[in-house]
């Protein structure tokens, strides 16, 4: 067996053969390694657009939301409320009232969505991430004031400066007789002060005006009923726990979402568009892995007689395999680490200098996000090493089924 180590070795050290196999080696190496690297910066940069959009959610939405499991509204009382926020973990329980209504500024009107909320909704870190202009107030009883989105706020062509313009909010009703005509009986009407505008994202810079709790209970006329109840979570303890509590104490009347299952829909969309990413460039990779396929099957063409000197000498079937597949291995680990380490360069230095600019100027972030996943080297490395050691299979098999009666 020794033997047969060293007549392989002796071969191998050929001048003119070593500079074959050398230059179809790193041919072979550097594909997996450039198409490591591409996997490695591509999913890292839907990491980053994941988590930007967490960040950006988070910053409208609350951490916990309570929702009725059937309907739009639930009836709500002190003594019930009292016992949500006296509750472990809860630190800021916010009331909120939603629902469409029509909006009116010097004459430009819009269907936009009127968010009724407790006093202590800005105590809940709202809008951390953005831009927010103006007073971070709702106003009082007699003067109750509207923190309009950017795009509620341009379309209507909103001016905050211009302080004896009101905002009118239009929600409509049941009259009172089927056989009226007077039109005011359709409706209730009532005014806000701009003072503020926000922007976190176009989805709710273009529907969404905050107001306060009562103002909106009043003109939506929902005495004690409520849309949603928002709670920020007390420092110190995990999301997940206060969420499956509430789950219990509440049943399943309600629902209780966190800012994740608040927009699974757009979260799995970013998941699966990662995934289907990551199985393309896979794909691609396993054709770029025909290289590596080609290379040794005329290594196994080329060396037929060496094969057929090494089984005459007593050499199993298993070694010669083994020969071919190490050599397999050996570019396929090469090449992933080369393309992990290049691959997680780019990403640091991305994340440190913003090279690739996202190119809009009203962006929330200059450059392209991007977030170093630890469990995506793993998966990343076993698809390379796996497509890597079966394109070396099938010459492995050929150089091992040489026969050597014929060759010699």
């Amino acid at each position: 067996m020794n033997l047969s180590y060293f007549i392989a070795a002796r071969y191998f050290r050929s001048k003119k053969k070593r500079n074959f196999i050398a230059v179809l080696s790193t041919i072979s190496m550097v594909g997996v390694a450039v198409g490591t690297m591409a996997l490695v910066i591509v999913m890292s940069v839907f990491n980053g657009l994941e988590d930007l959009i967490r960040g950006i959610f988070a910053s409208f939405d609350a951490e916990l939301k309570i929702e009725a499991s059937v309907g739009k509204s639930f009836v709500v009382d002190q003594e019930w409320l009292a016992g949500i926020r006296q509750m472990e973990g809860v630190a800021v329980l916010t009331e909120v009232i939603e629902d469409h209504a029509l909006l009116d500024y010097r004459g430009n009107q819009m269907v936009g969505t009127i968010k009724g909320v407790s006093d202590n909704f800005l105590d809940q870190d709202r809008f951390s991430k953005g831009y927010f202009w103006g007073d971070t107030t709702l106003g009082t009883a007699k003067r109750p004031a509207a923190i309009l989105g950017r795009g509620v706020a341009f379309f209507l062509s909103v001016n905050l400066d211009d302080f004896n313009v009101p905002l009118k909010v239009f929600y409509p009703k049941a009259p009172r007789s089927a056989a009226s005509l007077d039109p005011s009986q359709l409706y209730a009407s009532a005014i806000l002060e701009p003072v503020a505008f926000f922007s976190v994202d176009r989805q709710f810079d273009d529907e969404y005006i905050i107001a306060p709790l009562r103002f909106t209970q009043e003109l939506l006329n929902y005495g004690n009923k409520r849309t949603s109840l928002e709670i920020k979570v007390a420092d110190g303890y995990r999301v997940a726990e206060v969420q499956e509590r509430l789950k219990k104490e509440l049943g399943e009347e309600f629902l209780v979402k966190n800012t994740d299952e608040q927009h699974a829909g757009l979260l799995r969309t970013v998941k699966l568009e990662k995934l289907f990413v990551f199985l393309t460039l896979t794909f691609i990779l396993a054709i770029a892995s025909f290289n590596i396929f080609f290379s040794l099957s005329m290594l196994a063409i080329e060396k037929r007689k060496d094969m057929a000197i090494l089984k005459a000498m007593g050499a199993p079937n298993q070694l010669i395999r083994r020969i071919f597949l190490k050599q397999g291995a050996l570019i396929a680990f090469s090449g992933a680490l080369s393309g992990l380490i290049l691959g997680y360069l780019v990403c640091l230095a991305q994340q440190n200098f913003g090279l690739v600019s996202l190119g809009i100027s009203s962006a929330l972030v200059d450059a392209y996000p991007v977030k170093i996943i630890f469990w995506d080297f793993i998966w990343i490395s076993l698809a390379v090493v796996g497509i890597t050691l079966l394109a070396s299979w099938r010459p492995a098999l050929i150089a091992a089924r040489v026969d050597s009666v014929k060759e010699l």
